[in-house]
């Protein structure tokens, strides 16, 4: 196997593909139903509501490109990797916040100010984003370090999706369960409706998704080892040696960035914001994050109060979406290899666009909601598999600043998503708890907005990347040494 042909064993894909799976549980849980816990639930004004997953997100944008850069340029705890050592970190993080966020305020009652309970939960908050980002940053740069062919990449990366729909279809079959067993109990006629006695159910999901997402965070840590290059001075023959010889123990016969008749320039984070692919990608990344992610937040709104259908259905339209979902990721890896990465993509577009054109004329959906969202979950798993490969081979073997080409796509989709959301809460018809007859129309464009009008932007940034393919220029690029460039 050349040194461009590195691959993973199966062991070592499914290892991998778990470390994540904790992180999209909470995301399940954060962007399906925390503007639905938080004002039907918890009886939060819109704006209120709206500004807690504001500032979510900006905490997120936030840490994620600081995250990036601290773990490109720090060693690691002791023996263990770096990209490690921040993924445990992430995940302690988030294993000591979330459970806070979906409960209500420790010594709060129906007399407590909003302003109160939102201050309350906001360090909660910050602290959960802080574990997201340094978890997700961390397992996406091990992409490009533990595979170094492009087939490789998006296989894994469709790997790594399929079981973010995984975790997603476990938080919605858990909570049709937890409403199932609710209703059995509750001979209230109203009880289809969201209010404060479902506060219980949203607590107890938390707590599952939290048991379960630590026991395949251990799996992770136990079976995925990360390739440290650690070289001493005077000690580079030796340095070599010691790494062959560890590589071939693996079944890997090539060191990652080692190329020595044909050798790259290693970029520094300063050289990235010089790169027109890195903004093209960029654009691409947060437009398709955009549209999974608002369709994902409002999606549960849209179903209540246009459509008018029982809160069981908030746990099975989820359902439907990431199960097409994920039957998708499985066809990514042929699919991409015969039409390429940017077909694939524009494929997955006009999925999007027919759910959005089908929410526009079909008003009266009822039980054809079903359709519609398999053509999202469909479209949304291919986008996003696609726009994560491309990111993959952005930073192709520049590995040692990789982290931080994640943090900075990942802070234009944080911070485009919470200004996004803050934008739709403000614009908000109705100041009371109970929807209004304006905001069943209101939900009904946004979901049309969120979906086809965001895929309009990808369209265009797809339509850069056809003209200008993804590849690093080297003009303007200063001359690093090799002692220079090298990290620990």
């Amino acid at each position: 196997m050349s040194d461009m042909q590195r691959s993973l064993p199966a062991l070592g894909r499914l290892s991998y593909s778990l470390g994540h799976f904790l992180n999209d549980l909470c995301a399940s849980m954060w962007f399906t139903y925390l503007l639905v816990f938080y004002h039907a639930v918890l009886g939060f004004q819109n704006s209120y509501a709206g500004v807690l997953l504001l500032v979510g997100q900006v905490a997120d944008a936030i840490c994620t490109p600081l995250v990036g850069y601290e773990s490109d340029r720090t060693p690691g705890c002791g023996n263990y990797g770096k990209r490690k050592t921040w993924h445990l970190v992430g995940t302690l993080s988030v294993m000591l916040s979330f459970a806070f966020i979906f409960n209500q305020c420790l010594g709060c009652d129906s007399l407590t100010p909003q302003w109160v309970s939102l201050t309350y939960f906001v360090p909660f908050i910050i602290v959960f984003q802080f574990g997201w980002a340094a978890t997700q940053i961390s397992h996406l740069s091990l992409i490009p370090e533990l595979v170094t062919c492009e087939h490789a990449k998006v296989e894994l990366t469709a790997y790594r999706y399929a079981f973010t729909v995984i975790a997603n279809i476990t938080v919605y079959a858990l909570a049709y369960l937890l409403f199932h067993v609710q209703a059995r109990g509750d001979n209230d006629p109203l009880s289809d409706e969201l209010g404060p006695e479902d506060m219980p159910v949203f607590r107890n999901l938390a707590l599952i998704v939290l048991s379960i997402g630590a026991f395949f965070s251990l799996f992770f840590h136990l079976g995925t080892k990360e390739r440290r290059f650690v070289v001493e001075a005077g000690g580079e023959e030796e340095s070599e040696r010691k790494r062959t010889e560890e590589e071939e123990e693996e079944g890997e016969r090539t060191p990652l960035l080692l190329h020595p008749k044909n050798k790259s320039p290693l970029l520094q984070w300063k050289c990235w914001l010089k790169q027109p692919a890195f903004y093209q990608v960029a654009l691409l990344y947060m437009s398709t994050r955009l549209i999974v992610n608002l369709s994902q937040t409002y999606i549960s709104m849209y179903l209540i109060n246009t459509l008018g259908l029982p809160k069981k259905f908030i746990a099975t339209i989820p359902l439907v979406m990431f199960l097409s979902g994920f039957m998708s990721s499985f066809i990514m890896k042929p699919v991409s290899k015969r039409i390429g990465k940017c077909l694939t993509y524009f494929v997955g577009l006009l999925l999007i666009l027919a759910f959005s054109s089908w929410v526009l004329l079909d008003d009266k959906m009822g039980q054809r909601v079903y359709g519609a969202a398999a053509l999202l979950g469909m479209g949304s798993a291919t986008i996003l598999v696609i726009s994560l490969s491309m990111t993959a081979e952005l930073i192709s073997d520049q590995t040692q600043s990789g982290a931080f080409v994640y943090g900075a796509m990942s802070f234009t989709d944080k911070l485009a998503n919470g200004v996004a959301v803050m934008i739709i809460q403000a614009l908000h018809p109705c100041h009371t708890v109970i929807c209004c007859p304006a905001c069943v129309w209101f939900y009904h464009y946004i979901m049309v907005i969120v979906t086809g009008g965001v895929a309009i932007v990808a369209t265009l940034a797809l339509c850069s990347i056809l003209i200008w393919p993804i590849k690093i220029r080297p003009r303007d690029l200063p001359d690093i040494s090799e002692d220079e460039s090298r990290i620990n």
